[in-house]
């Protein structure tokens, strides 16, 4: 069911905003100190291609320890990223989930965008993990 979900988000509007993740991180990559914040951006811009299955976790709650990613740098890394970059790819999906809402069948979708938005202005200190029971659920 999700390969089905994900090739119908592909063509909703996960293409396009992928491809906007990956424009942030190329400007983030060309300015060098912006590279933490660039590996950042290409990991979501895969989750953003394929987000069905899979789902976004703190990485300390996951791994059950604290990084540099997870404490104070992490959250001055948001701050600057919600500032450079993250309100624009917030606002591009909540625009696309607001177009996909209009039917039906977009609900989903929609919603789907409405995740991604509140990833796009915090990204730092998450880790994209795969929803399947096989997996370790998230320390909370």
């Amino acid at each position: 069911m999700s390969l089905l979900l994900n090739i119908i988000w592909i063509l909703l509007g996960g293409a396009w905003m992928a491809f906007g993740w990956l424009v942030a991180a190329v400007i983030m990559a060309v300015t060098i100190v912006g590279i933490p914040w660039a590996r950042a951006a290409v990991n979501i811009a895969l989750y953003t291609l394929m987000p069905f299955g899979y789902t976004a976790v703190p990485r300390d709650r996951y791994t059950g320890r604290e990084d540099i990613g997870t404490g104070l740098l992490g959250g001055i890394g948001n701050i600057l990223w919600l500032v450079f970059a993250g309100w624009w790819l917030a606002l591009g999906h909540v625009i696309t989930a607001v177009m996909l809402a209009v039917t039906i069948i977009g609900i989903p979708f929609a919603w789907a965008h409405l995740k991604l938005a509140g990833l796009a202005l915090w990204p730092i200190g998450k880790m994209i993990v795969p929803k399947d029971p096989m997996y370790p659920a998230p320390r909370v």
